[in-house]
């Protein structure tokens, strides 16, 4: 078998096999096919594109090259989530601990943020002590024991997909659907949960701007990962303005406290009753949503929750002081109040362009070596719909540089647009996909 005869395959808009998928992910993971040569499928892929067959013996074969967890000694069907990426996306850290509340494993390896959006493994670490980098053992270990687990992907897991994706960040060949599906799946297929729930954004704030492309996507990962043996199923989510009203790292921990504690933000909490609901059902918990919804309210009311992400904090060595008196966590220096210069109604808030302000305080990353600073951010204090008056604030931005601080200041009035009440209400999920 040859690489060029599988360019040529692809240029030419033929399908490939699964033995020929196979060959060139383990020989281009393995080194002896060169950059070159693979960057050229690459572009013949996302020219051409692969059909659903392909996209699934791609994903399989991204998988087979690496290792894989077997959690079969975790009690009970496990349960994972996965998002595509948006601006004040804290749900994981909500949603993880209702759940294992409920008595269902959740288990997780988690990203970093990039850019505007956020990382779960980053805000968790704006916890003093808080370790995300643990063993497969206690990953394992503490599943069993206090029904969740939340780490780190190890050097190990998908080789393959490390390295097509850095060849695919350098040769403009990211925006292909299959490339992303498999890319995505092959993650979470390495680990061996029994359930997948998949929150596709979609909006200026996510990775995908188009609502049919986002339903393709979220189309595509299902029936890779239903195809794979996993109980998968997605929903298409509202990216158009940040989620919640914090944008930062420990800013959103606190936050995720406060909704846990039942004092969240409306959409915030919501997406995570709609996520969690839905997951029990996964799970054989409960037959139906209504009663999933129960629970996870019960779980909330009860102090059951807030209680499984304490557990959680102290089995990954982090401080729980902090969660149990959030004026701990470190400080901006300063806060700027951003006020409105006029009244009306909240037409539009930008969810890339505030994600993009929180970037350029130190929340987040510009390049994978960038350094964060856990404190800063911005809290909302208006979202879409809301009414406000001349001189109200908008929102608070929390940082260490003052200057740094009156220029987002000044774009957050930009970015803020009011004027008469919208004609129709924001939807929070626009698909659901099984």
């Amino acid at each position: 078998m040859r690489i060029y005869d599988i360019i040529k395959r692809k240029r030419d808009g033929l399908n490939l096999s699964p033995d020929e998928i196979d060959y060139f992910v383990k020989e281009y993971t393995h080194g002896s096919i060169p950059d070159y040569q693979i960057s050229s499928l690459l572009m013949a892929i996302f020219l051409k594109e692969m059909n659903d067959e392909e996209t699934l013996f791609l994903t399989k074969a991204m998988v087979e090259s690496g290792e894989t967890v077997d959690l079969s000694s975790i009690k009970g069907l496990k349960v994972d989530k996965h998002s595509t990426g948006g601006v004040g996306d804290s749900v994981t850290l909500i949603l993880g601990p209702m759940i294992a509340a409920c008595g269902v494993p959740f288990v997780k390896m988690s990203g970093r943020g990039l850019g505007h959006t956020g990382g779960t493994l980053d805000k968790l670490e704006s916890i003093e002590g808080f370790q995300t980098d643990i063993s497969k053992e206690e990953f394992i270990n503490n599943a069993n024991e206090i029904g969740i687990s939340i780490c780190s992907q190890t050097a190990n897991i998908t080789p393959a997909d490390k390295k097509l994706y850095a060849l695919r960040d350098v040769t403009a060949t990211v925006e292909n659907i299959s490339l992303i599906a498999s890319s995505i799946m092959s993650k979470k297929l390495a680990i061996n949960s029994d359930g997948i729930i998949l929150d596709v954004k979609v909006g200026n704030g996510a990775f995908m701007k188009n609502l049919d492309e986002a339903k393709h996507l979220a189309k595509t990962m299902v029936n890779i990962g239903n195809n794979y043996g996993r109980n998968t199923m997605a929903i298409v989510t509202n990216m158009d303005q940040p989620l919640g009203n914090a944008i930062g790292n420990n800013l959103e921990v606190k936050e995720a406290i406060n909704t846990l504690k039942g004092n969240g933000p409306d959409d915030l909490f919501e997406l995570c009753i709609i996520l969690g609901s839905k997951l029990l059902v996964l799970a054989k918990k409960v037959k139906t949503e209504k009663e999933g919804r129960d629970l996870l309210k019960e779980v909330i009311n009860s102090g059951k929750a807030y209680n499984k992400f304490l557990e959680l904090v102290k089995y990954q060595h982090g401080d729980i002081r902090e969660i149990e008196n959030p004026n701990l966590f470190p400080k901006a220096k300063y806060i700027i109040a951003v006020k409105s210069n006029k009244k009306g109604f909240i037409k539009e808030i930008n969810a890339e362009k505030i994600g993009k302000c929180a970037l350029s305080l130190g929340a987040g990353r510009e390049t994978l070596e960038s350094k964060l600073d856990l404190s800063v951010g911005i809290m909302l204090n208006k979202k879409i719909d809301d009414e406000v008056e001349l001189g109200e604030d908008l929102a608070y931005i929390h940082t260490n540089d003052k200057q740094k601080g009156e220029l987002v200041k000044n774009k957050i009035l930009e970015i803020y647009k009011i004027g008469e009440k919208n004609k129709q209400k924001q939807t929070l999920v626009f698909y659901e996909i099984h």
